[in-house]
């Protein structure tokens, strides 16, 4: 008796577990098919051994794939086993193909998973090849494969870093104004001096138009120096000192305003609580609804 109360008392402790897991949108709805649903917790779920062999086996596929794309492009290596290695390509993409469609076949609201970002990547990682019948060279961007290498945040339990990495986007986002006005003054600074620098210099020491005066002051001004354009003479070489000393003085601008938005992100209470609508997390501490959905976060 014992024995049996406690076994249900784990059973029952997991499906509370289970249903207070946040479901993605494209999985709420009606139950699927029990095929489907097998398919979806091999496909999407990391927690099973299936899913996690799964995961593990496509990470790899991924950068096979990348790398034969990447060794495709060496010439010496193509000119032995080009044939090869287009065999190759198009046998992940194969792969590929039929993956995505199964993810579309085991989820409830296909469309929705379909406009969501790894939608969009998995759909972008097999595009490229089907282009490349058409439009030579396209299959070149199938690189974009190396996108899908992120569900590996999923498969080795990486996702309590992603409020990390939302409280720096929020940070950027508070930032993007102010971001943004700074870099109108420094479109204008450049304009000016390139401008400038086109009078002083002239066609003759290579300051040939305005647009690759304005070219040379953008690289002075981030101090890259590239080289290709010098100014030689006095007042040329005066005017580039004050925009050297100028890129010294505003490249630290952009950082303190980041850093800045960033300590207050940090100053603020927020909680790990996942909507149970959408999943998404962040929320303040004392949220009552979702701030992405608008759903009530107190739920019994």
């Amino acid at each position: 008796m014992p024995n049996n109360s406690s076994n249900q008392h784990k059973k029952t402790a997991q499906l509370k577990s289970q249903q207070q897991k946040p479901v993605k949108i494209f999985m709420q709805g009606e139950p699927l098919a029990l095929w489907r649903e097998n398919i979806h917790e091999i496909i999407f779920e990391a927690d099973t051994p299936a899913g996690k062999l799964f995961d593990i086996v496509l990470i790899f596929t991924i950068i096979a794939s990348v790398l034969a794309v990447m060794l495709g492009s060496v010439e010496s290596i193509n000119q032995y086993y080009g044939q090869w290695l287009i065999y190759i390509e198009w046998l992940f993409t194969i792969l590929f193909s039929i993956e995505y469609i199964l993810r579309i076949i085991c989820v409830r609201k296909p469309w929705l998973y379909m406009k969501s970002f790894f939608g969009i990547v998995d759909l972008l990682s097999i595009l490229p090849s089907y282009i490349a019948l058409f439009f030579a060279g396209a299959q070149t961007m199938m690189v974009i494969r190396a996108l899908r290498v992120l569900r590996i945040f999923r498969i080795f339990k990486l996702g309590e870093y992603l409020g990390e990495a939302h409280a720096l986007i929020r940070a950027m986002r508070a930032s993007r104004t102010k971001i943004f006005i700074f870099l109108y003054t420094v479109f204008i600074f450049v304009i000016i001096f390139g401008s400038a620098m086109y009078l002083v210099e002239g066609s003759e020491n290579g300051f040939s138009s305005i647009p690759k005066s304005i070219y040379w002051a953008i690289v002075t001004l981030t101090t890259v120096g590239y080289g290709d354009l010098a100014p030689h003479t006095s007042l040329g070489q005066m005017l580039a000192s004050a925009v050297m000393i100028m890129g010294y003085a505003i490249i630290a601008v952009p950082t303190g305003i980041y850093t800045a938005e960033l300590a207050k992100e940090y100053k603020r209470d927020v909680t790990n609580i996942a909507c149970q609508n959408c999943g998404e997390e962040g929320h303040d501490d004392d949220a009552v609804f979702c701030k992405y959905c608008g759903c009530c976060l107190q739920q019994d």
